[in-house]
C-alpha cells in the first residue's frame, strides 16, 4: 500500500533542523496509527507535501531506519516495518528500563493527566473501539515516562511508541489484548494516588512482562 500523508506544511514550526522535524512527523504519524506495517513511504510525494529536498528525506528515512520503525528494500523504496519477535523483545527491554524506573522515581507525577487517559480508555472500551483503546493505552504509557521529567526520555519513548503501534497492528484480530489493560492503567494510577510508588512500579514489571509474552505467542502462532 502506497501512502501520501498530503498536505502537512502547516505542522511545521522554526525547527532548527529540517531533518529531524520530518522524522519527527513520520514517526507521530506511525505512532498515531495512520502509516500501518508495510506501508510504501513515496519519496516523490512526501518531498512534496513537506515541502522539503529528496536528500531531507532520505536523511530522516536512514534516522527512521536506525531506529526499527521503517525498512529499505533495494530498488522497491522505503516501507514501514513490520516488527518480529525480536523487535518486540527489544522493544520490552527498553520499556522495562525505562517506565518503572519513572513510575519509582519520577518527580513530575500528573495524576490528571493519568485520569483524563484513563477515562478515554473507559469510553473506547464500552464502545468496544480497539483503535481507540491501542491508542488511550499509548498516551497512558507516554504520561508515564513524562513522569521523568527528562525531555530524552520522552524522545526514547516516542520511538519506542511508534515501534509499538506497529506491533499493535499485529493484535487488531485480539481485543481483549487491548481492553485487559485497561483496568490495570486505572489500578496503577489508584496505587500512584496512594503514594505507593514501589508497588506500582513492581506491578508495571509484570504489565509488562505479560504483554510481551501473549504478543511473542501470538506472533508464534
Amino acid at each position: 500500500m502506497l501512502v501520501n500523508l498530503g498536505d502537512i506544511t502547516s505542522e511545521r514550526s522554526d525547527h532548527a533542523n529540517t531533518t529531524v522535524w520530518v522524522a519527527d512527523v513520520l514517526r507521530s504519524r506511525i505512532a498515531a496509527g495512520e502509516l500501518p506495517p508495510g506501508a510504501k513511504l513515496s519519496e516523490q510525494q512526501l518531498a512534496a507535501s513537506m515541502q522539503v529536498s529528496r536528500n531531507t528525506l532520505r536523511e530522516a528515512f536512514t534516522m527512521l531506519s536506525l531506529e526499527s520503525v521503517v525498512t529499505r528494500f533495494p530498488h522497491r523504496g522505503v516501507f514501514v516495518a513490520a516488527p518480529d519477535a525480536d523487535s518486540v523483545r527489544e522493544i520490552y527491554r527498553v520499556r522495562r528500563m525505562l517506565e518503572p524506573a519513572a513510575v519509582l522515581w519520577g518527580p513530575a507525577l500528573d495524576l490528571e493527566r493519568l485520569d483524563a487517559v484513563v477515562s478515554v480508555a473507559r469510553a473506547a472500551k464500552a464502545d468496544a473501539d480497539v483503535p481507540a483503546m491501542a491508542a488511550a493505552n499509548q498516551a497512558f504509557h507516554e504520561a508515564l515516562v513524562a513522569m521523568s521529567g527528562s525531555a530524552q526520555l520522552q524522545q526514547m519513548m516516542a520511538r519506542v511508541l511508534a515501534e509499538m503501534r506497529l506491533v499493535f497492528h499485529a493484535m487488531s484480530s485480539q481485543p481483549d489484548f487491548h481492553s485487559r489493560y485497561v483496568e490495570e492503567n486505572a489500578a496503577l494510577v489508584e496505587l500512584l494516588r496512594a503514594d505507593r510508588r514501589a508497588e506500582a512500579s513492581d506491578a508495571l514489571r509484570g504489565y509488562l512482562d505479560a504483554a510481551e509474552a501473549e504478543l511473542l505467542g501470538h506472533l508464534g502462532a
